[in-house]
């Protein structure tokens, strides 16, 4: 297939990843145009069904409408079972239009993953938009089983090393190893910045931060009405040398879905009592809120070009004769009227934090980071709060720096000590059974082998994270609380700890953790001591020292 077509059968064809007719990536590369992308949600039931016939018809008539630049399409959204979306951007390829495939981890290991993607670059798919996805909510009799065996991290990064080309061992060869065909994937990445607490907030900058390093192209907003937050998001990514091109969602809001946001019924989502009091008065109108909906969609992409994102990311099931009506509305504002647009799609949630003060325009971030906030970064201010610390994050970081950490006494006392126990088949057993014993009780340990309590401040993401995110927070909090657990996420709780010891803003300036499955159920302190865990397998000095 190297360089061209593979015939498939009479008049089937499938273009080489990174085929020329898309071009997203120039674009975003080799242009300043604001761009316009609509995402099209894919349907349960065949494709020749009545639902799905509608979703593809609209597909079509996008790809025949010049002022949209790409479609995106979605992948199991809600965590509902839906046709993928290759299976409907295929049409959409071949007539000549660029496609977004949405691609979450929560229903493929890594190895799926991986087969979808090569699936996806031999079909002439690369641009891909990488999420860790929603949990599951249902399934066929009862609620299907997450995944979660990567994250969206860590498909940047999978998505990064198969641009260079992954490595493969070949069978029956000693030492030897090949590099499979590069592919071309053009990826993205999704942020949540409309967020209320510090921690809940920051973590997202800074994943945000590490998935740009780690391969992310661009980055789409999740859906949001605080115009401030936005404007805040922009001015981090340019403040932080976050080199990063910005598009923001803009979902055409009805009353029905302002109710289900302002009940927290889509993860991360929210829409305040205000705006929804708003939605239900206007829907009441003879048109049910038709036009007020559609200003407030054009009103949203006037403040997005205005801040300086370069596309506005269209959502909501809207038809091709609403969204020309919404762009040509978008197009008709005078220059500067999104300043007074910003004033008022302003809706917070209460006592918000921002990062940002608030700028001469009340609905726009300033460039002077706030007074509360490095007021809480004075070395006064972290010693009071190094009270309020848990005895658990404090006795974690004390033994780790002296018993887990390269280097120390400790650690080489560990490796030598586990060298020779793992030469006893009952006394590798008992030291992992005392192992056990210490870290339950404190931990809540699962036993995963592959321990990263020190990547998250002393906080296992097995026993205390629904999706076991190792690489940051997923978009999915509500005002700080995890999506489906009644309780704090961890990483915001990880936040808080580091905070007081001015180690938060390094908490994910670290190489993307993978999790090894095959180390589960065997002594994380042997395999850290070994080298054989994510922390030996990141740093090549230690190569030599794996077993």
């Amino acid at each position: 297939m190297h360089g061209e077509r593979a015939i498939l059968g009479k008049g089937f064809t499938l273009e080489p990843s990174g085929s020329t007719s898309q071009n997203l990536r120039g674009m975003l590369e080799n242009s300043d145009k604001f761009l316009t992308a609509v995402e099209i949600e894919t349907s349960r039931g065949l494709l020749m069904a009545e639902a799905s016939r509608k979703t593809a018809e609209l597909a079509k008539s996008l790809s025949e409408f010049d002022q949209v630049d790409f479609v995106s399409l979605t992948d199991n959204p809600g965590g509902n079972p839906h046709i993928r979306p290759e299976v409907l951007g295929q049409d959409l390829l071949f007539r000549g239009r660029d496609v977004v495939i949405n691609m979450s981890c929560k229903d493929y290991n890594r190895n799926g993953v991986e087969s979808r993607l090569w699936a996806l670059g031999s079909q002439g798919f690369s641009n891909v938009l990488a999420l860790s996805g929603d949990y599951p909510i249902g399934g066929f009799k009862g609620q299907a089983q997450p995944v979660f065996d990567i994250d969206s991290v860590g498909l940047l990064e999978l998505m990064s090393q198969m641009n260079d080309g992954l490595p493969n061992q070949m069978w029956g060869s000693v030492g030897r190893e090949d590099r499979l065909e590069k592919t071309n994937f053009f990826a993205g990445c999704a942020v949540s910045p409309f967020k209320k607490l510090e921690g809940e907030l920051m973590t997202q900058y800074f994943k945000l931060a590490l998935k740009v390093r780690t391969g992310a192209k661009f980055a789409i907003t999740q859906i949001g009405y605080d115009s401030r937050k936005a404007s805040e998001l922009f001015q981090y990514v340019q403040n932080n040398n976050i080199n990063v091109p910005l598009i923001g969602s803009v979902f055409i809001l009805t009353a029905p879905a302002g109710r289900f946001f302002n009940r927290w019924g889509v993860p991360g989502v929210w829409v305040s009592d205000e705006l929804r009091d708003i939605a239900n008065k206007q829907a009441k109108s003879k048109d049910r809120g038709r036009a007020f909906f559609s200003e407030l969609a054009a009103k949203q992409i006037a403040i997005l070009r205005g801040i300086g994102y370069r596309g506005a990311y269209i959502s909501g099931r809207p038809q091709l004769k609403r969204i020309q009506g919404i762009l040509e509305m978008a197009d008709s504002f005078g220059e500067n009227d999104w300043k007074d647009f910003a004033k008022e799609i302003n809706f917070a949630q209460p006592d918000e934090f921002y990062h940002y003060e608030q700028g001469d325009n009340a609905g726009l971030s300033s460039n002077e980071v706030s007074k509360s906030y490095l007021a809480s970064k004075t070395k006064s201010s972290r010693t009071k709060a190094k009270f309020s610390v848990p005895l658990q994050y404090r006795v974690g970081k004390f033994v780790h720096d002296r018993v887990f950490t390269e280097g120390s006494l400790g650690f080489k006392a560990g490796k030598a000590a586990y060298g020779q126990i793992e030469k006893s088949k009952k006394l590798t057993g008992v030291a992992h059974v005392l192992e056990q014993a210490s870290k339950v009780p404190v931990y809540h340990c699962r036993d995963c082998g592959d321990c990263s309590l020190p990547d998250i401040a002393y906080l296992c993401p097995e026993s205390q994270c629904v999706k076991s995110q190792r690489n940051g927070p997923c978009g999915g909090t509500k005002a700080g609380k995890c999506e489906i657990l009644d309780q704090e996420c961890i990483w915001i709780r990880a936040y808080d700890r580091l905070k007081p010891f001015g180690d938060e803003t390094k908490m994910l300036q670290r190489p993307v953790v993978f999790r090894d499955a095959s180390l589960r159920n065997t002594s994380a302190w042997a395999n850290t001591f070994l080298a054989r865990d994510h922390h030996g397998k990141q740093n090549p000095a230690d190569s030599d020292n794996k077993a």
